[in-house]
């Protein structure tokens, strides 16, 4: 069941909103190579606490960290580790949420570690792109596979592979929500419900340089690219409205 959230739900998914998108920002500057994927982890978790609010992620389902951090061919789901350095070169993805009095936010970002090549590069620019182009169609007026249409379409006319398996979702008092949310339309699939004004969802394209398949590490929890080609993770909380939708995250 989709839940249409009030005026007041979004006010307060607004203030989560705006500090997992200042902790998102933030990582641009600290985000370097030779630090590990524990430190990003690290870096979220007190930014949260100073805001006096709640890790969503933390303990979600079992996972043990407030971030997702995923390196390179790994799509989602990467547990933060005093192991995992980053090097020059990589690419890593942070996803994360901040909840504030019982109402989440959800957000991703991949980013460059030191100098990249320009495959990376692109990587990165065509995910995040592709997030824009399918926002435009999050607006009344619209049908929830409007947006992933065209993410496919702007992901695959620049040679990117679309994951299938995971999705966006709804979201508000629990992180994941009706509708699911994905980033592709096949012919054969339904167009989804009409967009109503105040549906919060969760858009996140996550490409592929090269297959769109996946398989999880023994942890349970890691997803990367079954050809181990890189992937890329572009996220905001989106709230539809009449006209423009709010990037609460953004």
């Amino acid at each position: 069941m989709i839940i249409i959230k009030s005026d007041r739900e979004i006010a307060l998914m607004r203030e989560a909103g705006k500090v997992t998108g200042e902790i998102l920002r933030e990582l641009s500057d600290f985000i370097k190579p030779n630090i590990t994927t524990y430190d990003i982890n690290a870096f979220v978790e007190d930014k949260i606490a100073h805001y006096k609010m709640i890790p969503t992620f933390k303990g979600y389902g079992g996972f043990p960290a407030g971030a997702c951090v995923s390196i390179n061919e790994e799509i989602v789901h990467g547990i933060p580790s005093k192991k995992r350095i980053l090097r020059e070169g990589d690419i890593v993805s942070v996803d994360t949420g901040a909840t504030y009095r019982g109402y989440v936010s959800d957000a991703a970002r991949t980013y460059p570690v030191g100098s990249i090549g320009e495959k990376e590069k692109k990587l990165i620019d065509v995910t995040r792109q592709s997030f824009f182009e399918g926002v435009k169609y999050a607006r009344t007026g619209y049908r929830l596979h409007d947006i992933g249409e065209a993410v496919q379409k702007y992901a695959e006319s620049n040679g990117m592979g679309v994951i299938r398996e995971y999705l966006g979702h709804g979201l508000g008092k629990d992180l994941h929500e009706d509708p699911p949310v994905p980033n592709y339309k096949d012919p054969g699939m339904k167009a989804g419900p009409h967009l109503k004004r105040n549906m919060v969802i969760a858009i996140e394209p996550m490409l592929s340089l090269g297959s769109y398949g996946t398989r999880t590490l023994d942890n349970e929890w890691t997803v990367i690219t079954d050809d181990r080609s890189l992937s890329a993770h572009y996220e905001n909380t989106v709230v539809i409205n009449d006209g423009e939708p709010e990037l609460l995250t953004l």
